[in-house]
């Protein structure tokens, strides 16, 4: 490994707050990730599951929802590349393509697929192209408001996509300077995502905030956020084999949607799109939650994942 390496490594395996399981860094093609993970010893013989964030997440999401299937499935969840723990990839490419090549990368590291692929978002958008490109990796896949393309947009999800504007990143930042507090600015996020903010407890609104004022310090987190955001607005232009919609179209495992009423950044219209796209979906509605269902509602999206898993055989 070279100095180069090792110096990603170290950035991405150390200082993570401790939690329920362990992290380790994880060298990758292109990237060296954070892996939080896994949920069961494999002599469980429980079947193996990996979930992947959306924008501006980490894996730190999944740790809810992991422990709620700890039972179920043998859980890891990665931080993608720039987010969480993990160091920005040293080429830059925070395409869509690009954090399906760090995952496909992290499951032939570790010989754990095929998996029960899980995503939310952005992940969702990732695990969508990785099972359409790479069948043989993939059990299921469960969705959680994934980033598939909506023409046009909800408007509270612009500012999301104005991130993809050169430059505009840096203007927001400047144009935020000094009018709001971390905490304000972070309370904003959290109702953006949450179909009711003001249900999260105190414990998990101060990690949140904690987190929010860790990532501002990094140098990249920025230009991390805007590269993919970037990178989710050329997916949703691409056409031919690589539009999203028509890989969705090419998934053959099973798949299990799930979307919330009040969800501000990805709409229920594109719940209808999908089902029609899948071969093999099935749908959880949940009217209270917004884009988070994993983070909000914890305990029924892990039934309907039982379920799911049941029904389908896995």
């Amino acid at each position: 490994m070279s100095t180069e390496q090792r110096e990603r490594v170290t950035a991405a395996g150390t200082g993570r707050p401790p939690g329920r399981w362990g992290a380790r860094a994880l060298p990758v093609p292109g990237a060296v990730l954070s892996v939080i993970g896994p949920t069961a010893d494999p002599a469980d013989g429980l079947p193996e599951a990996l979930f992947v964030h959306g924008l501006g997440g980490s894996a730190d999401n999944w740790t809810a929802l992991m422990g709620e299937l700890a039972g179920t499935v043998r859980g890891e969840a990665v931080d993608l590349p720039g987010f969480g723990w993990s160091a920005p990839p040293p080429d830059g490419n925070l395409s869509v393509s690009g954090h399906v090549r760090a995952v496909i990368g992290y499951l032939e590291a570790t010989g754990r697929g095929p998996v029960h692929l899980v995503g939310n978002s952005l992940g969702g958008a990732v695990a969508v192209r990785l099972a359409a490109l790479r069948p043989e990796l993939v059990r299921s896949l469960v969705l959680v408001s994934p980033a598939l393309p909506e023409l046009p947009p909800q408007r509270t999800a612009l500012p999301t996509g104005l991130l993809a504007l050169p430059g505009m990143g840096r203007l927001l930042q400047w144009a935020g300077a000094g009018r709001r507090s971390v905490e304000q600015t972070a309370d904003e996020l959290l109702d953006l995502l949450y179909g009711d903010a003001r249900a999260i407890p105190a414990e998990q609104r101060e990690l949140a905030v904690a987190e929010y004022r860790r990532r501002l310090a990094l140098p990249y987190a920025l230009p991390v956020m805007a590269g993919s955001a970037r990178g989710i607005v050329t997916a949703y232009t691409e056409r031919g084999e690589q539009a999203l919609w028509r890989q969705a179209e090419r998934v053959e495992v099973p798949v299990l949607l799930v979307y919330g009423l009040r969800d501000k950044l990805v709409s229920y219209r594109s719940a209808v799109r999908a089902c029609a796209a899948f071969r093999d979906s099935r749908l959880l509605v949940l009217p209270d939650s917004g884009h988070v269902a994993m983070m909000e509602h914890p305990v029924r999206v892990a039934r309907a994942v039982r379920e799911f898993l049941r029904e389908t055989g896995n």
